[in-house]
């Protein structure tokens, strides 16, 4: 997919780069619910974490903003087992062509978590699921119990 960086997403790439010596592939700026969002280099998530979170810390400060990050993945299904974490994500269902793609969570108190409060997850994966693997993401569904 095509994914246009603009100088102030290359801005905060590089700042994350000189703050953490981790590699962003990405980096979107949600203005609505005031946050980045970077999409790390897969292997590179712990270098930018740092320990107890103190490089995501230091990059709130600088930047002033709340700060998500994303490891990347090959598949599209990691991919959003990864936006979703620590939710437990049981896989994707796609539908026909052109219908958003339902994902599916193992407990119900995942279900929460992978929305997230006023919808802030879920929209996180809508963005990054359609710059990165081109389809939608519909809603959250919990997985049907077999009997």
């Amino acid at each position: 997919m095509e994914r246009n960086i603009g100088f102030k997403e290359r801005r905060y790439i590089e700042e994350l780069r000189i703050l953490t010596r981790s590699t962003a592939l990405d980096c979107v700026i949600d203005d609505r619910f005031e946050r980045v969002i970077y999409v790390i280099r897969q292997g590179d998530m712990g270098l930018a974490i740092g320990k107890k979170g103190e490089n995501i810390r230091r990059l709130q400060n600088v930047l002033g903003k709340r700060i998500e990050m994303v490891e990347y993945a090959e598949t599209p299904e990691a991919f959003v087992a990864n936006i979703f974490k620590p939710a437990e994500v049981a896989g994707i269902e796609f539908g026909t062509n052109s219908s958003p793609v339902s994902v599916l969570v193992k407990k119900k108190s995942d279900l929460g978590i992978a929305i997230g409060k006023g919808g802030c997850n879920i929209e996180k994966a809508r963005i990054l699921c359609r710059r990165f693997f081109g389809f939608d993401v519909g809603e959250v569904l919990l997985v049907p119990v077999m009997p």
